[in-house]
């Protein structure tokens, strides 16, 4: 599923691909996470979380950009697949993104992957 146009979110600046893996839901943002884009996320993790499929893997190796808009949609998300027994992996922050989680100290309360190889259980 592509998510391209969500709301007010200009259409292209930042897609969503989702597609479960085994036992978890892949997320993949590609372009800028921020308050004008941050439902196009919001609403997949939402969506996964409600069919089920706790264990999220976000894959932000695309993401240029993440504001704390977009921070507090994966910290949200977090929280929800905490409740019933899963969790939320990021994979491949670029340095501009994963500065942010630095300095938020957010980086310590996420399960943080350099590959996708790692992320993904067998």
């Amino acid at each position: 599923m592509d998510r391209e146009h969500i709301g007010s979110a200009p259409p292209a600046r930042l897609r969503v691909e989702v597609r479960t893996v085994g036992a978890s839901e892949l997320l993949v943002p590609v372009g800028e996470l921020d308050h004008h884009t941050a439902e196009l996320l919001r609403s997949p993790l939402d969506d996964a979380l409600e069919a089920g499929r706790s264990r999220l893997v976000v894959d932000c190796s695309g993401l240029e950009f993440c504001d704390s808009t977009g921070l507090n949609v994966l910290l949200g998300a977090r929280l929800k697949a905490d409740a019933v027994g899963g969790g939320v992996h990021l994979v491949g922050m670029r340095p501009p993104v994963a500065r942010v989680f630095h300095i938020t100290g957010a980086d310590a309360v996420f399960t943080v992957h350099e590959t996708l190889t790692t992320a993904l259980p067998d």
